[in-house]
């Protein structure tokens, strides 16, 4: 059972990368750096470079981006490693990395992170940001699997 869990985290983790670099490529080969191009109504693609964590925030904080994303990605693995009996554990595990790992891959190779999905009123985001939001999510509900226990909320 642990190894499977190993397993499916790593590859969760490997298709987020991959997804994620691909995509950002093709943005960044396809579209300059501040074009925007509508593709729905209030959709747009853009290229826009983001050198701070989730939506901008801490934009050039260097060490401080650093100390944060290490700080969550160690917590993320502790409690990883220590509930990898967990049902479904591995799944916000392969998301939160491979998103994490995604924008780390950008920040060492360009300085800043490509983002370019456009919403009304939000700051833009790419593949890597989904994949983290949605892992907090999923995350949050596996932990809150911990205080349930059988259909009537029992720890059984």
């Amino acid at each position: 059972m642990r190894g499977r869990t190993l397993v499916r985290a790593g590859l969760v983790l490997v298709a987020v990368v991959v997804l994620d670099q691909v995509t950002k490529a093709l943005v960044r080969g396809g579209i300059d750096v501040g074009e925007e191009d509508s593709i729905l109504p209030g959709v747009s693609l853009v290229h826009v470079r983001n050198t701070g964590v989730a939506f901008g925030a801490f934009s050039g904080g260097g060490i401080i981006v650093v100390a944060l994303v290490a700080a969550a990605l160690i917590a993320l693995l502790y409690y990883f490693f220590t509930h990898l009996d967990k049902p479904l554990v591995w799944l916000p595990t392969g998301m939160l990395l491979g998103g994490s790992i995604g924008n780390i891959i950008d920040r060492v190779r360009d300085g800043a992170v490509t983002d370019f999905v456009k919403l009304p009123a939000w700051p833009a985001f790419n593949v890597a940001d989904i994949s983290i939001t949605f892992g907090v999510l999923v995350l949050l509900w596996v932990i809150e699997q911990d205080g349930r226990g059988g259909a009537d909320g029992e720890r059984g």
